[in-house]
């Protein structure tokens, strides 16, 4: 009778820890998911970011080029202490910094000095 009542709890036991092990390896896939379909939201917010800064410097490289007395440079890097969460932030400072450069441009360009 011991022996049943043993193999029983055994038993149970075993069956309790598969339906937990199964909850579990739902709950892993869940974040496993979930954590995919982040990162290939970041990879598609990080081109979209890379392309408007790129489509940004160009811009300014075209200005900028109206003087021929200055050299642009080197394209600017990606920061990598810069913090994915400020990214809309960056880019609202991108179209003032844009103007600012367009209007010293236009203020050292020849034309402004007649």
């Amino acid at each position: 009778m011991r022996y049943k009542e043993i193999v029983g709890l055994a038993r149970g036991s075993a069956e309790q820890l598969r339906n937990w092990e199964h909850a579990r390896a739902d709950e892993l896939e869940a974040a496993l998911g979930e954590a995919t379909e982040a990162v290939t939201t970041a990879e598609a917010r990080e081109v979209w970011a890379k392309e408007r800064a790129i489509r940004w410097w160009k811009m300014a490289e075209h200005n900028v080029a109206q003087l021929t007395w200055l050299d642009v440079g080197e394209e600017p890097q990606p920061t990598a202490s810069a913090r994915a969460q400020y990214l809309e932030r960056y880019l609202e400072e991108v179209k003032p910094s844009y103007q600012e450069l367009v209007q010293a441009v236009l203020a050292l360009g020849w034309r402004a000095r007649r």
